[in-house]
């Protein structure tokens, strides 16, 4: 079993755990931002830690994994490595999620969805979506940081490596803006909400 201080040693190594004044995806701002993807610059921890995913869904009949790009692609692949399953990613194409370059589900395949990093779970949700639009059973959730301290329902299993307490505020009421000190940085991929 991982150990919690394992994957913080794992995330302190790898700089995961980044401090200032930061844009999440969601609008919100914080004052800590966990960038997981730098943990997948390293496949040794990659391995170790979706491991602790891989045997909490060994038992579940999974048929693949899906990860939306950019952040749950390396996960999802990994994650579909051990489970000797089916990986796909999906990506947006006219601001929608979809499954392009040939990628396709069977009907009634059990999937489950990686994400490197949760903060309300709204891309997951686009992914849950996609795979039951194309028939798929949404058979789980797996991340590497839940940012949300399991605040998110995505009615099915939900597996994450770290629940983080990392405080986000509304703009308007973010005492990092009102204090003027520290710029504000948009470190993620995706465009915020």
């Amino acid at each position: 079993m991982l150990s919690i201080e394992r994957v913080e040693h794992i995330f302190k190594e790898t700089g995961v755990l980044l401090t200032g004044h930061f844009l999440l995806t969601s609008g919100r701002h914080s004052d800590k931002y966990m960038q997981c993807a730098k943990i997948l610059q390293y496949p040794h921890y990659a391995a170790e830690l979706t491991k602790h995913l891989a045997l909490a869904f060994a038992d579940d009949e999974i048929d693949a994994v899906i990860g939306p790009a950019i952040g749950g692609i390396i996960l999802a692949y990994e994650l579909a490595r051990q489970l000797g399953v089916k990986n796909l990613f999906a990506e947006r194409e006219s601001g929608k999620m979809s499954l392009r370059r040939g990628f396709s589900l069977e009907k009634g395949s059990r999937v489950v969805i990686a994400e490197d990093t949760i903060t309300t779970g709204g891309t997951v949700r686009e992914v849950i979506e996609l795979v039951r639009e194309n028939g798929g059973i949404v058979a789980g959730v797996a991340s590497l940081a839940d940012r949300s301290m399991g605040q998110v329902d995505f009615e099915s299993k939900f597996i994450s490596v770290y629940t983080a307490d990392v405080k986000n505020w509304a703009p308007d009421i973010c005492p990092l803006c009102a204090e003027g000190r520290v710029p504000l940085v948009k470190p993620g991929s995706r465009k915020t909400i």
